[in-house]
């Protein structure tokens, strides 16, 4: 475990190992009788974090993680002198997903590659930086880049979880490790990549997986001072035969069939969370199927509680209080993971407490966050999945063409959902919530033998043809009749809420009125994977593109009033502190994320940016563009062996290698030579940049035949261009 510290720090003893006494090594003696005392980050700060604006001290910035701010001294009239203050490179030109905190007139950044960074907010110095050291084959775990959120703040320490499973604890102010706790199994694919929270002295993490391989989901609760855990929460209920579990765990269990547990079943909480501190609930969103495609995690049907459900805790005890779920069972990766907002606003005469959420399913809904009564919903994207909403209950009427039963189904929304990780924001002096919408629809097609593999998704779609080579196995599965199955439709609905059309656009960003669950306007992107969003009292909506652009918008109409090209794409959501009477805002920009391992729209390049009224900072110098050396060797794979390693490319190698962040193999060089190839994908040699062996999933034959197939590529890349050259 490594720690890198500034020079600011150097009289500090530098320490290697997270916890001293698990290493043998004795506390090193320090002076430390003149250094002030670090501020205490508790209860009292949390609670009134919405009225402190010189600061953020949480992911969402208050509990209920609207990502509104009343700081206005950049408004309408002035966003037009926004200018850049101060920038920094980052380490990794992977996915940057993360929020920047700011204590005490300090940043605190989390990086791709679970790395921490702390500057100077005002003026950009680095005061210090941690790498949990994460190994580079923890890269080939993750269904959806390397990436890292953010931290949570508790007392004098920061909190974060490691793409490896690890939360740790650092020294605020120095960046030195104090504890650390392994949280997962890490015989299993589970990694971390969203950010913590912090309730009284509990930090609170989740964890992903449930794409990759046998998982299944929970939170957990982490003592502040010591790491010990204090309760977990399990999403989906376990072998029957493991002995009592707990009622809210029995009542599942009666919506599962088949052998799940041998899955996994899935259900992993690896984002969202809000909290209430007068109902004293925390709330969680619960994640997809493992496998997604129901028909091999539980053949006979049901809803699969709690999968894409949103979940109500107790936060001091863990203990269940309510459920809603938004896609009764889910066969789609329809995570309901995604961010989740508090507000009270008037429904109907009455002011209620209510909670919001736009999942993957492409509904935007409102619910009561004491009770969990379903208030309203409504389709904020193109939808073909359901014909429309219940509107006494919630529930989906389901479109039996879309469960993909006997057959392919094209489906809107994609496996990327309507709205994904991106944080939304909920302006109340307009009272619109603001989305960074998807509009994609995706085939989906259920193979007729699938099993899990050592990496890569184990998702059990694909094609039915190729379903052995989809789930490199030869578990077969028997098929349902439709005409016997009961879908999840709400037949007793005598009417229901019909799904709109909307958009086109492959993406937006849309504002949302939550009561009239109605479009006030929307900002058509001509690509989806947008940044994450903040909205201001200034009246105004910033938001980062996936084309590189940081732009702000008139959060009541939508009007762009002002927009600076960035040099790379930002996925990540913006935030804004005010410093000495100076209202700042920063966004951590880098292209990234599932979409952006498979789809190269930018050139890619890691910064923070901080941006003020008249800043006097250049714009760093865009980077040089890479050009790769199109030059495949001689193709001497046959016909067959290029099928044959395309269905392995396919399941194994195209999610990363898709033409994003990751380099495209039609370049590489190491196709020159098949050694060459065989020491990399056989034997590991890259493993340190997170390219594993796949010794253990693919024969050697095969890994030639992805070779061929790769050969073919690029000869067909090459002969793409030069005809577009004599055009």
């Amino acid at each position: 475990m490594k720690r890198i510290q500034h020079p600011a720090f150097a009289g500090i003893a530098i320490i290697t190992c997270s916890i001293l006494s698990a290493c043998g090594a004795e506390t090193p003696d320090v002076d430390t009788s003149s250094a002030p005392e670090t501020r205490q980050i508790g209860m009292s700060d949390l609670l009134n974090a919405g009225a402190n604006t010189s600061e953020w001290l949480s992911y969402g910035r208050t509990w209920s993680e609207q990502r509104y701010s009343q700081l206005d001294q950049i408004n309408r009239e002035t966003v037009a002198d926004l200018s850049l203050v101060w920038s920094a490179d980052l380490d990794t030109a992977r996915g940057q997903e993360a929020t920047p905190l700011v204590i005490d007139g300090k940043m605190y950044i989390t990086t791709a590659w679970s790395m921490v960074k702390a500057y100077d907010a005002v003026t950009g110095d680095l005061l210090w930086e941690y790498d949990p050291d994460v190994p580079g084959a923890t890269g080939v775990r993750p269904c959806c880049d390397v990436v890292n959120r953010g931290l949570a703040a508790w007392g004098d320490r920061l909190y974060f979880g490691s793409l490896d499973g690890r939360l740790i604890a650092l020294d605020r102010e120095t960046g030195e490790p104090v504890w650390e706790t392994m949280t997962v199994d890490q015989s299993l694919p589970y990694t971390i990549t969203g950010a913590p929270r912090a309730i009284d002295g509990m930090i609170l993490i989740g964890n992903g997986g449930a794409d990759m391989g046998r998982i299944r989901g929970y939170v957990s609760a982490y003592d502040a001072d010591s790491g010990e855990m204090l309760w977990r929460f399990y999403t989906v209920p376990d072998n029957p035969e493991a002995g009592p579990q707990p009622a809210y765990l029995d009542a599942a269990a009666e919506t599962w069939t088949g052998d799940w547990w041998e899955l996994g079943g899935g259900g992993t909480v690896w984002d969202s969370m809000a909290y209430d501190p007068d109902l004293g609930l925390l709330y969680i969103g619960v994640g997809n199927g493992a496998p997604w495609n129901q028909q091999y995690r539980s053949p006979g049907g049901g809803d699969n509680l709690y999968l894409s459900s949103i979940v109500a805790i107790h936060a001091s005890t863990g203990e269940y209080a309510w459920h809603f779920q938004t896609t009764p069972g889910e066969t789609w990766d329809y995570t309901a993971t995604q961010h989740i907002i508090l507000a009270d606003m008037e429904i109907e005469g009455e002011t209620r407490q209510v909670l919001m959420q736009a999942p993957k399913n492409g509904f935007f809904y409102v619910l009561d966050r004491e009770t969990g009564e379903f208030l309203s919903a409504n389709n904020y994207t193109n939808v073909s999945w359901a014909l429309g909403i219940d509107t006494e209950t919630g529930r989906p009427v389901e479109n039996p063409s879309a469960r993909y039963l006997n057959g392919p189904a094209l489906v809107a929304p994609s496996a990327f959902g309507g709205h994904n990780w991106h944080p939304m924001a909920f302006n109340p002096n307009d009272g619109l919530v603001y989305i960074p919408v998807h509009n994609l629809p995706m085939p989906y097609d259920s193979p007729d033998a699938w099993d899990f593999a050592p990496f890569g998704f184990n998702i059990a779609i694909g094609d039915r043809e190729h379903g052995p080579i989809v789930g490199s196995g030869d578990a077969p599965i028997t098929r349902p009749d439709p005409s016997e199955r009961t879908l999840l439709t709400s037949s007793e609905a005598e009417d229901y809420q019909r799904v709109e059309p909307r958009s086109q656009a492959l993406g937006s960003l849309l504002a949302w009125d939550p009561v009239t669950q109605t479009e006030a306007w929307r900002v058509e992107y001509p690509a989806p994977w947008n940044g994450g969003l903040l909205t201001t009292g200034g009246g105004l909506v910033f938001q980062g593109t996936s084309m590189g652009q940081f732009s702000a918008y008139n959060s009541s109409d939508g009007e762009r009033l002002w927009s600076l090209p960035i040099q790379t794409g930002a996925i990540a959501a913006p935030m804004t502190f005010e410093q000495d009477g100076t209202q700042y805002i920063a966004l951590v920009a880098g292209w990234g994320g599932v979409f952006g391992l498979n789809v190269g729209l930018v050139e890619n390049r890691s910064r923070i940016f901080v941006f003020a009224l008249n800043g006097e900072g250049e714009m760093p110098e865009a980077y040089p563009v890479a050009e790769g050396v199109l030059d495949p060797p001689t193709q001497t794979g046959d016909a067959a062996s290029i099928q044959r390693g395309s269905e392995f490319y396919l399941r194994f190698c195209s999610t990363c290698h898709g033409g994003g962040v990751i380099p495209d193999l039609r370049y590489s060089a190491a196709l020159e030579r098949e050694d060459t190839f065989m020491a990399i994908v056989r034997d590991g040699a890259l493993e340190a940049n997170g390219m594993v062996s796949f010794s253990e999933a693919i024969p050697d034959e095969d890994i030639s035949a992805i070779r061929d197939y790769i050969i073919s590529l690029a000869h067909a890349e090459r002969e793409r261009l030069q005809a577009s050259s004599d055009d």
